[in-house]
């Protein structure tokens, strides 16, 4: 095969790499300053960006740097220890079918493999979230979805979710989370983009007040356990109950919430 060839054959690759939007798998041993580079400081809050794998780095980036809306939700207390609340987090559907069954909400969560998830709030919001980054105090996801809504048209975007978190003690010596989030959201449709650019407050309201939803339910949530523990047993052991390793750590949680000596630790 002669060089000409060889050459066409590896742009055509690539460009059919390009179009399927996996640009930064390309080449394997591209170099580190090749890499999409993100910011770090967001709504005045610091996030890791730069741990980011760089193939998903690169997917991020315009969404961040194009974005349609972005909002700052919180900080927002929930009265849950750190350990009680990242397993929650790293639970999702153990979580939205609690929130679901106590009434504090409509969500519902599948996992989609490799630690994705579908999620709904039943209210017209779904997607698929993809679980980017996470240490002790944060939380980064790339999420792709849509919104039906009644003021607006069905639209679909992708979105970069931050998520901080930070342990903070009352006078009573009880543990919570302070929770704040940073969204950007970009619509595929960039006509559509455009002409909703004009209402950009009223888009920024309607996602504000999805992501406000989600920060209430898990405040709620966080309120049930420690206020109506047999509750929140009753709801997670009703049939079909939880998994049998999801009520065991809900019942030391529980215990714990009144009896810290009772508190689960995370597992490694």
């Amino acid at each position: 095969m002669s060089r000409v060839r060889l050459v066409a054959r590896r742009s055509g690759l690539i460009a059919v790499v390009l179009t399927a939007g996996l640009a930064a798998l390309v080449s394997p041993g591209r170099a580190e300053s090749d890499r999409c580079l993100l910011p770090s400081h967001h709504a005045g809050v610091v996030f890791p960006l730069d741990q980011v794998e760089a193939a998903w780095a690169c997917r991020l980036e315009p969404i961040i740097t194009h974005y349609t809306t972005a909002n700052k939700v919180g900080p927002e207390r929930t009265p849950l220890p750190h350990h009680v609340f990242v397993y929650l987090l790293d639970h999702p559907v153990m979580a939205a079918a609690l929130v679901n069954r106590l009434d504090l909400g409509l969500y519902k969560a599948e996992p989609r493999g490799q630690g994705e998830f579908w999620a709904t709030d039943g209210e017209g919001t779904d997607g698929i979230v993809h679980p980017l980054f996470h240490d002790q105090a944060t939380r980064i996801y790339y999420v792709e979805g849509s919104h039906d809504g009644r003021f607006l048209p069905r639209v679909s975007g992708k979105a970069v979710v931050l998520l901080t978190l930070r342990s903070v003690t009352d006078s009573r010596g009880v543990e919570s989370i302070d929770s704040t989030m940073v969204s950007y959201l970009r619509l595929d449709n960039r006509f559509l983009s455009g002409i909703l650019s004009l209402l950009r407050p009223l888009i920024g309201n309607v996602v504000n007040r999805q992501i406000f939803k989600a920060f209430e339910a898990a405040r709620r949530l966080g309120g049930a356990m420690r206020e109506h523990p047999a509750q929140v047993w009753f709801e997670a052991t009703d049939p079909p109950a939880l998994p049998d390793e999801e009520l065991t750590f809900l019942q030391a949680a529980l215990a714990g919430l009144h009896n810290p000596s009772e508190s689960p630790r995370p597992t490694p």
